[in-house]
């Protein structure tokens, strides 16, 4: 609902950042982009979480530039908080 409402998007997404730095995740979004990545719940949550603050502090992903320069800072911040890289597959 809040996809399409904001982002004019007719399916649910993961996680939502508002202007406001409000940060909405999508729980069951989230248990099965999990189970299809094979990670835990709690890596994933982690993970977007520190994505949807990056995008609260201006970050974005639409160049492979951005891309590139957020997916590092999630690198880094998930590393201090002691997850693995969301990017490795094992």
């Amino acid at each position: 609902m809040l996809n399409r409402k904001y982002r004019g998007k007719g399916r649910p997404t993961n996680v939502l950042t508002f202007a406001t730095g409000d940060v909405v995740l999508c729980h069951p979004v989230i248990c099965a982009e999990a189970r299809r990545q094979g990670k835990t719940l709690a890596a994933h949550y982690a993970h977007l979480v520190v994505h949807g603050a990056l995008h609260a502090r201006g970050y974005d992903h639409v160049t492979k530039r951005q891309a590139t320069r957020m997916e590092r800072a999630e690198i880094r911040a998930l590393a201090r908080l002691g997850f693995a890289d969301p990017y490795t597959v094992e």
